[in-house]
């Protein structure tokens, strides 16, 4: 079935890649562990490589998903293929990478392409009550769009039969 996909690869992109695009790499892995899609994440202002945030840890600990050994990591042109589904947390992240890289047609906020709007919050300097809240809202938001993936690849296989 993966042939029938558009994208081989979900790239989720925050500020820091410290807290809200690790996060929601780790939800997308143990959502769509039967997509074949690879998951990954990066930051928009990575100065320095460094750990995940301890409270994103310990809140994805405490849903049983792992974040351990996470380095954050700059977004690169590289990271983006034509099959790869880029999911900024905000719509200003969106522009950077639209400015930076160009126009392309598969980058969107996550919201936008879940079907809503606004901006994903950054948790950053927190407490651990944020943190939980920005969990609750990704898992939302990526079974909104694991789903929105297999209905995409469900179409594309049937248009292949027709």
């Amino acid at each position: 079935m993966e042939e029938n996909r558009k994208y081989d690869k979900v790239l989720f992109v925050c500020t820091g890649n410290t807290c809200r695009s690790p996060m929601a790499e780790v939800i997308f892995r143990n959502l769509s562990y039967d997509l074949g899609i690879e998951a990954c994440s990066r930051g928009i202002v990575v100065l320095f490589p460094e750990p995940s945030n301890p409270k994103a840890e310990l809140v994805l600990k405490n849903h049983d998903m792992n974040l351990a050994n996470h380095m954050a990591t700059q977004l690169t042109r590289e990271d983006i293929s034509d099959k790869t589904l880029v999911l900024t947390m905000t719509e200003g992240h969106k522009a950077k990478i639209l400015e930076e890289y160009g126009p392309l047609e598969q980058v969107y906020s996550i919201k936008e392409f879940a079907g809503e709007e606004g901006d994903v919050v950054d948790p950053y300097g927190g407490d651990l009550m944020d943190y939980e809240n920005c969990f609750g809202e990704l898992s939302r938001l990526i079974k909104k769009t694991v789903l929105k993936l297999n209905d995409e690849a469900a179409s594309l296989a049937e248009e292949q039969k027709n």
